[in-house]
């Protein structure tokens, strides 16, 4: 992504002023929720309030895989091996990876659908 894009900018979505950069930007958040959510006209008639929704279903993902990586290694270390166990912790680590990265791109687009405009410190 250009310079004319804040960091953290999801690369599947058009900078803002592009042609169709909103579309983008809905496709985008609607990949990062559960399918049932495009059944809500509401959300595609409002992409600020999809962005909510987005923000949300990530932050309680991010969660999740947070409390997983704390709690794997005790809760099924009589049911798994330790491969496995090593190999689940590593699939946390590798969501929460991906997570913190939605959040911050959920963040930034959320701002531009409001008409944030992103200027480039020096």
């Amino acid at each position: 992504m250009g310079a004319d894009v804040p960091p953290g900018w999801p690369e599947q979505v058009r900078p803002p002023g592009a042609p169709d950069w909103e579309a983008t930007a809905v496709a985008w958040l609607f990949d990062l929720v559960p399918p049932d959510y495009r059944a809500h006209a509401v959300l595609r008639r409002y992409p600020v309030l999809l962005a909510r929704f987005a923000a949300d279903h990530v932050r309680a993902g991010l969660e999740a895989a947070r409390e997983g990586w704390r709690t794997v290694r005790v809760e099924l270390a009589d049911d798994l091996p330790p491969d496995a166990i090593e190999a689940a912790v590593a699939a946390y680590e590798r969501e929460g990876a991906r997570l913190v990265a939605a959040r911050r791109g959920v963040e930034v687009v959320a701002g531009a659908l409001r008409g944030e405009v992103w200027v480039p410190r020096l």
